[in-house]
């Protein structure tokens, strides 16, 4: 009997050390965000940001992610605009150069889809959010994709005269594409 069970533990201990965890591509993958001011709206973008993940679309709960976003990186393309963001009313990117999110849990949906509940701590703020996940794949390429929404104000973005919400609303939608290799099948 021993000699039957010791190699299947074995076997299952190599397999499970060898398996590695899906890979989040940044150069292919993108984190934006959008928000309106005085009603017209602006897009905009992370450029630097690391991810780690372990997940397994089979076994979801299991799974855990994080995100780390540099909050200097923030960019609407226009200069003025991108020069605002690091100040203290916005990210205080002296301060807080760091964004992150942190995953408590994951819930299989059904369909490829998923929700991540977690922690986003934005300029020492740290909310509960939940966000809808949607993962697609094709020739073991992974896109996973999703929008949530939170209030700027909760996260003190946009302080003073900034608080306005007649000048830039309060609502940022927050959306990424992510290119992963690695993952496990659906």
């Amino acid at each position: 009997m021993n000699r039957v069970l010791i190699p299947a533990v074995l076997a299952l201990f190599s397999a499970t050390a060898l398996a590695a965890d899906p890979v989040v591509n940044t150069a292919s993958s993108e984190i934006g965000f959008s928000a309106k001011q005085m009603g017209v709206a602006m897009q905009g973008r992370f450029k630097q940001w690391t991810a780690q993940m372990r997940f397994d679309p089979k076994k979801p709960e299991a799974g855990q992610v994080s995100f780390a976003i540099q909050t200097g990186s923030a960019s609407f393309g226009a200069k003025e605009t991108d020069a605002e963001l690091p100040k203290p009313e916005w990210f205080g990117v002296a301060k807080f150069p760091t964004a992150s999110f942190q995953s408590s849990a994951i819930k299989g949906l059904g369909g490829g889809k998923f929700e991540v509940a977690g922690k986003l701590s934005v300029k020492g703020n740290v909310k509960d959010i939940v966000v809808p996940v949607a993962l697609s794949q094709a020739g073991g390429a992974t896109t996973v994709t999703g929008a949530f929404t939170i209030k700027r104000l909760d996260f003190k973005i946009g302080e003073g005269e900034w608080a306005d919400t007649s000048m830039v609303a309060n609502d940022v939608v927050v959306n990424f594409k992510l290119a992963i290799s690695g993952m496990a099948p659906l």
